[in-house]
Formats: C-alpha cells, sequence, structure tokens
C-alpha cells in the first residue's frame, strides 16, 4: 500500500527540538557521585599514609642509672659469696646452757658465743688435780725415803771401813739406794703424767666456752639452751653439731660462670663494673681476681672470681649479681656522666652517613629519631642520648619505615 507524504512526515524526528530536562538532571548527578567517591577514596589513602609496614618494637627500660666505667666485652652474671663461712661448732659433747649471740651481730675473733653445762667436765678437771696432788705427795714421800737410804749407806760405808759391819749390810743398803732412786724417778713421770692429764682436762673445761673462729658475723643461730652438741654427728635429729653460722664479711666476692667460648675475653686483673640485682642505680668497681683452672663439662662454664674494689654494707653473701667485663679502654666523657643508662639491640639502630637513629613508635606511626651511642657487645648497644625510659622502638628496622609512616604490630602469637 503505497504511503502519503503527511503519514511519513509524521515519522521524522525533529532535532531542533531540547532534550528532556530530567534525564539530564540524572546524568549530571551520577558524574558528580562518581567524583565524590573517587576524591574520597583518594583522601583515605593520602591519610592513612599509604602501605602500612608490618613490625615487632621493643620498650627502652632504664638498665641503670649509675656511672659507666667503660665498654663491656662481656657481660654475666652470678652470686655474691663468702670466701671465709665457718659453723661454730663445739669440740666436745654436752648441753648447752647459754648463747650469747643473735642473728646480725658482729663478733670478734674468740669472742665466747656459747657456753655448755660443765657439770660432768669439772667434777673430772676436779679429779685430775687430785690425781696430780697425790702424784706430788708421793714424789715427796719418795724423795724423804731416798735421802735416808742414802745416809744409812754412808753410814755403812764408814762402818764397814772400821769392820764393825758386814759387807752384806754395805750392799743392801746401796740396793735400797738403787730401787729408791729408781721409785723416785717413776714418781717424777707420774706426776707429769697427771700434769698432762690436768691439762687435757682443764682445755675440756675450756672447750665448753665456744669461741668464734674469726671477726665476723652471724648469720644464723642453729641451736637453742637445753639442746643437745656434739662434734660427731651423733643421737640422730636431736643432736646439733653446731652452735651458729659465723661469715667473715671481709671476705665477700663475686663467683660467675662464664661460657666457655667467651673466656677468652677474661683475664686476670681486668676491670669489672659489677651491678647488684637489688640495687641496679648502683655500679661498683671490681677486678678479676682469677680464673678457676678447670670447667663444668656439664654447663660447659668456666668459674671466674671477681673481686670488689670497695666493700660497702649493703653487699650481702647471695645476693645476685649482674657484671660487665670490661676493655682496656678508659669509659668515654659522655658514658662517664651520672644519669640513666639504656641498652637496647643493635638491629634497633639504624647508623647512615655517621648518624644513628631509631625508629619511635607512636600511635601506630613511626618517628625517626637521632640518638648518641655507646658501647656495643653481644648484640646490644649503650643509648647515652635521644629516648627515654619507655619508649617502644622498632626492632629490627624493616626496609620502607618513613618518618611519620603507618605501621602496625606483628602477631607473634
Amino acid at each position: 500500500m503505497a504511503l502519503d507524504s503527511e503519514t511519513l512526515g509524521s515519522l521524522r524526528i525533529d532535532r531542533s527540538a531540547p532534550p528532556s530536562s530530567g534525564a539530564g538532571r540524572k546524568i549530571v548527578a551520577w558524574v558528580l557521585g562518581l567524583s565524590l567517591v573517587l576524591g574520597a577514596i583518594i583522601a583515605l589513602w593520602l591519610w592513612l599514609g599509604g602501605k602500612t609496614l608490618e613490625v615487632t618494637t621493643v620498650v627502652v627500660e632504664e638498665e641503670s642509672s649509675g656511672t659507666s666505667l667503660g665498654n663491656s666485652v662481656l657481660n654475666a652474671s652470678g652470686y655474691v659469696v663468702a670466701r671465709r663461712l665457718s659453723t661454730v661448732a663445739s669440740k666436745v659433747t654436752g648441753r648447752v646452757l647459754e648463747i650469747f649471740v643473735e642473728e646480725g651481730m658482729t663478733v670478734e675473733k674468740d669472742q665466747v658465743v656459747a657456753s655448755l653445762d660443765p657439770v660432768n667436765t669439772q667434777t673430772m678437771l676436779t679429779m685430775a688435780e687430785r690425781e696430780l696432788d697425790a702424784s706430788r705427795r708421793s714424789l715427796a714421800e719418795i724423795e724423804v725415803r731416798l735421802a735416808e737410804a742414802r745416809r744409812n749407806l754412808e753410814r755403812n760405808e764408814a762402818l764397814i771401813k772400821q769392820q764393825l759391819v758386814s759387807q752384806t749390810a754395805l750392799d743392801t743398803s746401796r740396793a735400797e739406794v738403787n730401787a729408791t732412786a729408781a721409785r723416785l724417778e717413776a714418781a717424777r713421770a707420774q706426776v707429769k703424767v697427771a700434769e698432762s692429764g690436768l691439762a687435757i682436762r682443764r682445755n675440756d673445761f675450756n672447750d665448753l666456752q665456744v669461741r668464734a673462729p674469726f671477726k665476723g658475723v652471724i648469720l644464723s643461730k642453729d641451736a637453742q639452751p637445753g639442746e643437745m652438741i656434739s662434734p660427731l654427728s651423733a643421737g640422730g635429729g636431736f643432736t646439733r653439731t653446731g652452735i651458729a653460722t659465723i661469715v667473715d664479711m671481709d671476705s665477700r666476692e663475686i663467683e660467675v660462670d662464664v661460657n666457655e667460648a667467651y673466656i677468652n675475653r677474661v683475664k686476670p686483673n681486668q676491670r669489672v663494673e659489677a651491678t647488684l640485682d637489688a640495687y641496679p642505680d648502683k655500679s661498683l668497681p671490681a677486678h678479676v681476681v682469677n680464673i678457676v683452672p678447670t670447667a663444668d663439662r656439664t654447663k660447659a662454664t668456666v668459674r671466674v672470681r671477681i673481686g670488689f674494689d670497695q666493700l660497702e654494707p649493703f653487699i650481702l653473701p647471695d645476693m645476685g649479681i649482674k657484671v660487665r667485663f670490661l676493655d682496656d679502654q678508659p669509659a668515654p666523657a659522655a658514658a662517664a656522666q651520672q644519669g640513666p643508662r639504656m641498652r637496647i639491640p643493635a638491629v634497633a639502630v639504624t647508623r647512615t652517613d655517621g648518624e644513628a637513629f631509631v625508629w619511635v613508635v607512636r600511635d601506630n606511626r613511626v618517628e625517626r629519631r637521632a640518638v648518641s651511642v655507646g658501647a656495643e657487645s653481644e648484640g646490644q648497644v649503650e643509648i647515652l642520648a635521644g629516648v627515654a625510659s619507655g619508649d617502644e622502638l622498632v626492632s629490627p628496622v624493616v626496609p620502607g619505615l618513613e618518618d611519620g609512616g603507618k605501621i602496625k604490630l606483628a602477631d607473634n602469637s
């Protein structure tokens, strides 16, 4: 069927007419929304600081507020010991009558610390004195008889010349003199025996007074009045073998076990810096006394004796102590100043162009901070300035850290 011109004209599009206003607004809204989303994403990425690095940290702790005496070549720990430590006991068995000391008291050499019941020993001493007296009286009697026998012999010798007595009588007088003289020597020996017996009894009596073997301090009182005391372990748990334990405070020193792999770093008279666990703020100068010439095969260690340069009252036996074996170089001026001293892992310090710095963690961000470092030993480095106790540092340092950069802590579980 043929189409007329009017029908074809109705099908033609009129391009001169303006577009619909509703469709235009939708397109504009979509463009604006997309721009806002992209801007928010870019801003959020910039605010978060880019890539977040995962790190581990270490907290700075104050090791000592004393004076650093020098650079350390080896660190070790041990205990304070006393070279002279004795349990005071009696030489004889007896019952404790009285104890004159208490824990913490200072005693002098030969001071009486306890006394034992003297009843039996006093009786034996009296008997020995009487035996000596009897021996001396017997000796005096024999001396008198010998003098009389000698006078009889002289008389018979005079009478034999006048032929008034027989030769037999003269021989009898001589035999009497010789026999009496022999009894006199035996009596003298008996007197000496009695004197020795008396000396023994007197020593036993004096041993009832238990005395301190040297000047020191009483650490413990191990017996009480009324208990039995014996130099031998007799009578089970009812007989004591010691009165008190005394320590010579002038013999205090340090004993440490050093791993045999590092014993080559230790030598006699080497300077040592000691720090008591109870007083970490006090640095005590010391020196190596000697290296005990044997190794412990079970622990692979060698014992080292260390003497204090100056003994202090607060240094007590059996206290835990840490020591730093120092090199021969004098302590740096900065290290010798009084103030806090911190040691951190060496892997937490970055060195660039002669400058040392660390990364301090604050609010999940890192801050680059310059530090002044001191001696380094066994993977630890001393920080002289730049950080404070309680600061949290990145350790070990990881690549890609930037000042102000975002980080997160690694999960160590």
